[in-house]
C-alpha cells in the first residue's frame, strides 16, 4: 500500500491520528476502501447511531464521497433498513412504525385495560419484558400460548392471561403496520429463515463486516449477524481501545 499520509491535508492527518483515539477498525475500513473495495460492501454494527456518525464523518474525509455508502449504525437501525426493503415480503408496508419502548407500554396497557385485568397484577413492564423476552427467543405469541411450560410458569405467578396479551398486542402491530424494537430482530431472523434468496443476497453484498465489541449483542442478534456474515470477513473491534481481535 502507497503511505497516503504524504498527500494528506493537514485536516486528514488530524483525522486520521484520532482515528486510534477511537476505534481501531476505523482505520481497517479506510485502507479497506483504499484497497479498492467497494463501501457498499461494508457492514459496521456500532453501540450507538451517534457514534456511527461520528465515524463515518471521519472516514468520508479520508476515504472520500464513496464512504458515505458504507452501512453503518446499531443493529436495530441496520436490520431495520432492511427490513423496510424488504417488507413486502412478510407482509408490510416499507414505511412501518417502529414503536418505542414507551409506545408498546402505552399499548399493553390498553390491552390489559380491555381484557378487565388487575393493572397491578399485570404490571405493564413486566408484561412487556416477558413478551421481549419471547420475542428475543424466537417465541411467537401463538408457541407462547401453546407452550406448556409457559403457560405453567405464568400460572404460578398468578398472570396466566399474559399470553393472550401477547396475542392481541401482536395483532394490534400488524394492524398498525409496526412493529416493536423485539420484531426488527424477530422479523429479520424470520425473513432469512423463509426467505433463503433474501439471505444470500446480503451474505453476497457484505462482505466485510465490523462489530463494537462495546456492544452487547443479544442470542437473537448474534444468530442474524452470523447469519450474515457466513461468507464475509468477520472482524470485532474495541472502541476506545488498540487492540483487535
Amino acid at each position: 500500500m502507497t503511505d497516503l499520509l504524504n498527500t494528506l491535508n493537514e485536516e486528514q492527518r488530524n483525522t486520521r491520528a484520532n482515528f486510534g483515539k477511537t476505534c481501531m477498525f476505523t482505520n481497517r475500513i479506510v485502507h479497506l476502501i483504499e484497497e479498492g473495495i467497494e463501501p457498499f460492501s461494508i457492514l459496521v454494527f456500532t453501540a450507538t447511531n451517534k457514534i456511527a456518525s461520528e465515524m463515518k464523518e471521519s472516514i468520508i474525509k479520508l476515504a472520500g464521497n464513496e464512504a458515505r455508502n458504507i452501512w453503518m449504525g446499531t443493529i436495530h437501525s441496520i436490520f431495520a433498513k432492511i427490513l423496510r426493503f424488504e417488507a413486502e415480503k412478510l407482509g408490510y408496508i416499507s414505511s412501518f412504525a417502529i414503536y418505542d419502548t414507551d409506545d408498546s407500554k402505552c399499548t399493553i396497557k390498553q390491552i390489559i385495560k380491555s381484557l378487565n385485568l388487575d393493572s397491578e397484577s399485570y404490571n405493564v413492564s413486566y408484561v412487556l419484558e416477558r413478551i421481549s423476552m419471547a420475542k428475543n427467543n424466537l417465541i411467537s405469541a401463538e408457541d407462547y400460548l401453546n407452550n406448556t411450560e409457559i403457560q405453567q410458569a405464568d400460572q404460578t405467578s398468578c398472570k396466566p392471561m399474559i399470553g393472550k396479551v401477547y396475542m392481541q398486542y401482536n395483532q394490534h402491530l400488524r394492524n398498525s403496520m409496526a412493529m416493536d424494537l423485539d420484531d426488527l430482530l424477530y422479523n429479520m431472523n424470520v425473513l432469512f429463515r423463509d426467505f433463503p434468496d433474501v439471505l444470500v443476497k446480503y451474505q453476497e453484498r457484505f462482505r466485510h463486516i465490523f462489530i463494537d465489541k462495546n456492544l452487547n449483542a443479544i442470542f437473537l442478534q448474534h444468530i442474524v449477524i452470523k447469519k450474515i456474515a457466513e461468507s464475509s470477513n468477520y472482524s470485532y473491534s474495541c472502541r476506545n481501545n488498540l487492540h483487535t481481535t
